[in-house]
């Protein structure tokens, strides 16, 4: 398998999946090739961030000064793991992804976009409209409604003001561990803002990687259905792509 590097820390309970389901992953592979010996595992770096940091970076889209420090603080990370001898790499964050191209710019190994593994999820479920739930800045992303729109899939956040209000503070309650009823007050949302946007079965992506920390028993499928609602987790989805290129 080749060495993974992880961008993590933002916020740190999602790289712990993406840590745990690597390894995970490792052992399955090892043990359904009928190994002998001690399963393998991936080798790892890890370059944790500060997530107060990250969002003291954060730019004004229009402006592409105001980027700088957000772009240079991923991206010097992502030159971390390269010296480390990382061989591929990932982000494991939505919101980095609205400034993928930009942060990605001078990297000499490949890094797997989290925007393209969830895009192909959704179309292997044959969707044609999701609704994003992410950060405010993923919510209203005319990268991440490209991303989607080259699988003919049309993506947009919540319209209404306070759905986006209620997905932000859910993620905050996400990251610091509160995670009782999250659920279910995210299916309220999923259902009421698809409905007023889209037509037919709602299906919702999960654009943050704390959001599937809401769902316990699902947060390790990539796709999944709970209380009506289709969800495509971009956490899962980015660890499949990540670990079927590393044992390509």
């Amino acid at each position: 398998m080749k060495k993974i590097g992880i961008v993590g820390g933002v916020a740190w309970p999602s790289t712990v999946i993406y840590y745990s389901e690597l390894c995970r992953r490792g052992e399955q592979y090892h043990l359904a090739r009928k190994s002998e010996g001690v399963p393998s595992t991936p080798e790892i770096t890890i370059e944790s961030l500060d997530l107060n940091k990250t969002l003291a970076y954060l730019g004004t889209d229009g402006d592409e000064a105001s980027w700088s420090r957000f772009d240079n603080y991923h991206r010097a990370a992502l030159h971390r793991l390269e010296a480390c001898g990382a061989e591929v790499a990932l982000i494991a964050s939505n919101t980095p992804h609205h400034r993928f191209e930009a942060i990605v710019r001078g990297i000499g190994i490949p890094v797997i976009s989290i925007l393209d593994a969830a895009a192909q999820e959704c179309a292997k479920i044959a969707a044609q409209q999701v609704l994003l739930l992410g950060t405010p800045l993923i919510m209203k992303s005319a990268r991440f409604r490209e991303g989607f729109a080259k699988y003919g899939i049309q993506a947009f956040g919540p319209r209404d003001d306070a759905a986006r209000v209620m997905t932000a503070e859910l993620i905050t309650e996400l990251q610091r561990g509160r995670p009782e009823g999250a659920a279910e007050r995210l299916g309220r949302i999923a259902k009421a803002s698809f409905a007023s946007q889209f037509s037919g079965h709602p299906v919702a992506c999960l654009a943050c990687t704390e959001l599937p920390l809401a769902f316990d028993q699902f947060k390790t499928l990539a796709t999944f259905d709970y209380g009506g609602v289709s969800y495509i987790n971009t956490t899962a989805a980015h660890i499949n792509a990540v670990f079927d290129f590393a044992v390509a």
